[in-house]
């Protein structure tokens, strides 16, 4: 398997090469195209300019042979670095020179052109191409020819005319018009060396860079995955970047999975300790009553004591199963319409006769139509019943406990109130964690199991409504929200 530091350096150095070769290529084609451009041009200049001296020389009687026009013809091709070659207009070499060196007609020997250069400049007017001139040259030379014209008048129409008498060629080594673009290369490629040399190592650090906080974090995350939670991804706090990103969601993520640990711990914790005290009680009774240490005449309050904890032990298991489903990924809270009213109503009949046992007043205050609201009623059911039970329980006798709903901005707010002893503010925060209570000693509430306001949070949280509670100067109030369908 590729190591991804791998891939993004072969990834980044292929587009290097590849822009380069097409870059490389673009630029040499471009470059030799203007070099050819430019050396044709100026040779065709020279060509031109030997052409009208000609002709001048030609229409006042100066022979091409004469002393003055040759040195004229061998600065041109000595200034130009070129061979300057007179002929007349059937291809016959007249005057040949490099500067340095002079052919006149005897020395060239009556030599002709290849018939189709002749035809070539009598069509299109011109000439440009790599030719050895027929043998004359010994290889292949860039050469361009211009017509030699004279100007005269027909007598018999009076009409003037241009007569071709002649051609001016201008040869140039091959040599010589490519040094300067061997030139360009040589000095293109090695800049291009220069270039992809830091092009690479710049990529194969970046890259590095890139791969080492990927291999920090996945080495990170082997180790907290075999237990070792208090591991966290560090030295990356400053990056602002995708990495620095990914380190955040990754030391968050830790954190969670630390708390959802220590929260597992803590429910292991509770349930032994919750399971533990009833089966104690039970067993102890039990054997009491077995090896006769409870007198006959206590047995019974024995055997009530043993139904009582057996009793309570069944409803931690049923409350642990309800919260199993709750929890459940399985778990799909249904949405219908229903009158939250009604179900407020329903559950304070069921539990009238708690209500008298503690000699409670109820104070409602809700509305006088139906509430309408988005949820499951049977979940609901149950949040009300674990809040007006929990109410009712931490009630002081003969007080009032309120219960009111209220609708604002598109939601419900059902409130329970009770009178009782206030709720320290410390332990408001921890007030739904499973297996919670105000007492520590566990005693007090000997029916409860710690779980009906962590199911009440859970149920809501489901739904996704909000539960708030507040505790001040005795008073305790739990206020939930629901959508108004």
């Amino acid at each position: 398997m590729k190591s991804l530091y791998k891939r993004q350096f072969i990834l980044t150095a292929g587009m290097i090469l590849v822009s380069f070769a097409m870059l490389g290529i673009a630029f040499l084609t471009l470059s030799y195209q203007y070099t050819l451009r430019q050396t044709r041009e100026s040779m065709e200049r020279n060509a031109n300019y030997v052409a009208t001296f000609t002709a001048k020389s030609r229409s006042l009687g100066v022979s091409i042979e004469d002393d003055l026009y040759i040195a004229l013809i061998a600065t041109i091709a000595q200034i130009s670095d070129a061979v300057v070659l007179v002929t007349e207009a059937d291809g016959e070499m007249v005057v040949s020179t490099d500067g340095a060196t002079v052919q006149g007609y005897r020395d060239l020997g009556g030599r002709y052109l290849p018939q189709s250069m002749v035809d070539e400049v009598s069509r299109s007017g011109e000439y440009a191409g790599m030719t050895t001139l027929g043998g004359f040259f010994s290889e292949k030379r860039y050469v361009a020819g211009v017509p030699i014209t004279t100007t005269g008048v027909e007598l018999t129409s009076g009409k003037v005319v241009q007569t071709v008498v002649g051609v001016a060629y201008v040869a140039a080594e091959a040599s010589s018009l490519t040094e300067l673009w061997r030139a360009v290369i040589t000095i293109f490629i090695f800049t291009a060396i220069v270039v992809l040399c830091i092009a690479f190592l710049t990529s194969s650090v970046t890259s590095m860079k890139q791969t080492k906080p990927l291999k920090e974090i996945a080495d990170t995350a082997r180790k907290f995955g075999h237990g070792e939670y208090e591991l966290r991804v560090t030295g990356y706090e400053d990056r602002r970047d995708e990495v620095g990103e990914l380190a955040e969601a990754f030391n968050t993520m830790a954190d969670a999975i630390s708390r959802s640990e220590a929260r597992r711990s803590e429910f292991v914790a509770n349930i032994s300790h919750e399971l533990k005290t009833p089966m104690t009680t039970i067993a102890g009774f039990s054997d009491g009553i077995l090896d006769g240490t409870i007198p006959p005449d206590k047995e019974r309050a024995a055997l009530q004591t043993i139904s009582s904890e057996t009793r309570r032990l069944s409803r931690l298991v049923r409350r642990m199963l309800d919260l199993s489903r709750l929890q459940s990924a399985e778990n799909v809270t249904a949405q219908e319409q229903f009158d939250v009213s009604e179900i407020m109503l329903r559950v304070l009949v069921s539990l009238e006769t708690k209500i008298n046992a503690r000699r409670l007043d109820v104070d409602t205050q809700l509305p006088d139509g139906a509430v309408m609201v988005w949820g499951d009623p049977d979940a609901i059911t149950q949040v009300c019943y674990n809040l007006l039970d929990n109410a009712i329980k931490f009630s002081d006798p003969g007080s009032t406990m309120g219960l009111s709903i209220t609708t604002k901005g598109g939601k419900a707010y059902v409130s329970v109130r009770n009178t009782g002893q206030t709720i320290p503010p410390d332990e408001l925060a921890m007030i739904f964690d499973r297996f919670h209570k105000s007492d520590k000693s566990r005693s007090v509430d000997r029916e409860g199991v710690g779980l009906g306001l962590y199911i009440v949070k859970t149920i809501l949280n489901n739904h996704k409504e909000n539960i708030t509670v507040t505790s001040q100067e005795g008073v305790t109030e739990f206020v939930f929200t629901l959508t108004l369908a």
